[in-house]
């Protein structure tokens, strides 16, 4: 699969961004090859310990070597019978290729040649873009920061009745944090959901979500009366893009960056995992407190400004939100409090009830099944994450998406893709929002809760 015989032709450079009189590209190298030909045989490789021993041995084989877990994101997460994608760089594929023949672990390589599969497929944009008229912006492949931003700014100017924007703060390397706020003003006080997309920056299908979810909702708002109940019973908090820095740098720099890009004063290392560093069992297990590490928990609870600034908002608002919800990748799952431990939250049959539907609509798109239930038993358990925090804060509903696929591309998701996992993903969200709606009678009121 993906087997590009070589990288792809020099001159296909991703299109430039004419905004506020600059333009803006990604770095390509004197080839005109994307991120300088970073990526050129490196391979992502699938592996499956069947027992404790192999286990041992993959953690200790993965230590020694420089690699870019994709999934699970920690060594130390690593289970036997669990599958095992990592992006291993050129210079050690042969090396790894035979320890795990040594060893007698079973593996696939996903992706032969990253570089290619990279290359190939802002060939499918390029020739996209081109199809399109300048003025119709296309939903149906991914968008950088700058384009993303132009976009709320254009969409506020056109949409005065249904939408505002406006900024919560500013991020590390000082770039304005955007929330666009969807809903008819009929009354104060509405009940709201919040939707943040991008908070690790490799998982592009989170943003190009948030921005379906919007133009969904304001095309559809006419015609669909789901749609229209919602938006005048309900307002919703969208972020499209929730780590700037990390999100801008995974467009210009590293196509695999995860975490923000803030500086470290004594280490090189840059950046902080923006869903471990929440002021909830704050650093604990599933965080690492090296800065090095790609779930690097910071140096405090909300160091970052970008986790701060949607703390202060949510805290501000706390009586409205009755809905969190982020959207990560991938995994093809839907989770919810907690992360952090193996126990039952209060409100459980609510959210339960409220998860089943959600999976159950999205399947009914195009037969895509999702796993549902706890974050700790469902994925792993992590400590200092945002649907945690949310929950602890009085907010009774506290989901996590993980979006296609399960693998196959992983942070890689082909635009093609777009429009089928955002079509699905509406239907899930959409069932999330209605319940709100509807009264659910649970066993605690969650705005009591205290964790222990």
């Amino acid at each position: 699969m993906m087997q590009d015989s070589g990288c792809l032709l020099g001159f296909l450079l991703l299109p430039c961004v004419i905004i506020f009189s600059s333009v803006l590209c990604p770095t390509t190298g004197a080839s005109g090859l994307l991120y300088k030909n970073r990526y050129a045989g490196d391979q992502v490789f699938r592996i499956t310990p069947s027992n404790d021993q192999e286990v041992n041995t993959l953690r200790n084989i993965l230590q020694h070597i420089k690699v870019d877990l994709w999934h699970p994101n920690s060594v130390s997460l690593i289970s036997f019978n669990a599958t095992v994608d990592v992006h291993i760089k050129h210079r050690d594929t042969r090396g790894l290729h035979a320890s795990l023949k040594q060893e007698g672990i079973q593996y696939r390589v996903f992706i032969t040649n990253l570089q290619a599969e990279i290359e190939k497929q802002q060939t499918g944009r390029r020739s996209s873009r081109r199809r399109r008229s300048e003025s119709q912006y296309d939903y149906e492949v991914y968008h950088s920061l700058e384009e993303i931003q132009k976009w709320m700014f254009d969409l506020n100017a056109t949409h005065p009745h249904l939408l505002d924007m406006f900024s919560i703060g500013t991020s590390y390397e000082g770039r304005a944090l955007y929330v666009l706020q969807l809903g008819k003003r009929s009354r104060p006080q509405k009940k709201a959901v919040w939707i943040d997309c991008g908070v690790h920056a490799r998982e592009w299908i989170g943003p190009a979500f948030c921005q379906w979810f919007v133009k969904e909702a304001l095309q559809s708002y006419p015609y669909d009366s789901v749609m229209r109940r919602l938006l005048n019973q309900l307002n919703f908090y969208i972020m499209p893009v929730f780590n700037v820095d990390g999100y801008h740098y995974s467009w210009t720099k590293d196509r695999f960056w995860r975490k923000t890009r803030s500086k470290n004063r004594k280490f090189h290392c840059r950046g902080v995992d923006a869903n471990r560093n929440w002021k909830v069992k704050w650093c604990e297990e599933g965080a690492s407190s090296h800065p090095c590490d790609d779930t690097y928990c910071g140096p405090f609870p909300e160091s970052e400004p970008e986790v701060r600034a949607v703390a202060k908002f949510l805290r501000k608002n706390k009586k409205q939100v009755k809905a969190y919800i982020s959207i990560h990748a991938y995994a093809q799952m839907l989770l919810y409090p907690y992360s952090y431990k193996y126990a039952t939250i209060p409100n459980f049959n609510c959210v339960e009830s409220t998860a089943h539907n959600a999976v159950t609509a999205l399947y009914s798109a195009y037969g895509v099944k999702y796993r549902y239930g706890p974050a700790s038993t469902t994925l792993y358990v992590s400590s200092g994450s945002s649907i945690d925090w949310a929950y602890r804060n009085g907010i009774p509903y506290a989901f996590a998406f993980e979006l296609r696929d399960t693998g196959y591309f992983g942070f890689l998701l082909p635009e093609s893709l777009i429009n089928p996992t955002c079509t699905e993903t509406m239907r899930a969200v959409k069932a999330i929002a209605s319940g709100l709606l509807k009264k659910c009678h649970s066993h605690s009121d969650v705005d009591t809760l205290l964790y222990v």
